[in-house]
């Protein structure tokens, strides 16, 4: 389980269950546990304003450096 934050104020946007190794480029829908972003269209935020990524069909495509992760990868 990891916790996703916005890298601008360091709010949580997710609780995520990541599962393997390597870098989050994106978040599937169905691993998300708690969502705390603000959606506007396809657009996921922070309530600061800053772009976290944008909905795709099935998973959320992050946008780089624009998050932080903290938490453990099972």
């Amino acid at each position: 389980m990891i916790i996703i934050k916005c890298a601008k104020c360091k709010r949580k946007i997710f609780k995520y269950q990541k599962i393997g190794e390597g870098r989050v480029w994106h978040c599937w829908n169905d691993r998300i546990i708690m969502d705390y972003s603000v959606r506007d269209g396809n657009e996921v935020k922070c309530r600061c304003g800053n772009l976290i990524g944008v909905v795709e069909e099935r998973w959320v495509k992050m946008q780089p450096h624009s998050f932080i992760y903290s938490g453990m990868v099972t």
